[in-house]
């Protein structure tokens, strides 16, 4: 069974459990987020890679980049 549940019943949820569980609940978030944040990154750094190995990307400074885009 699939149940949607509002951000609004959500925070009543939330706001009924006891202190200590909320913190931990805010703890269990953003260490979830910030793995998912971890493992985005990770995969944009494989993405890269494997684009400048098949000559996708290039190397260069800011300067090169600020000249390119200039013309």
């Amino acid at each position: 069974m699939n149940t949607t549940v509002t951000f609004q019943e959500a925070l009543e949820i939330v706001e009924s459990l006891p202190e200590g569980q909320q913190r931990e609940l805010v703890d269990t978030i953003r260490r979830r987020l910030l793995e998912r944040r971890r493992e985005s990154l990770a995969e944009s750094v494989r993405e890269a890679r494997a684009e400048y190995a098949k000559g996708e990307a290039r190397r260069g400074t800011v300067e090169d980049l600020m000249d390119e885009l200039a013309e």
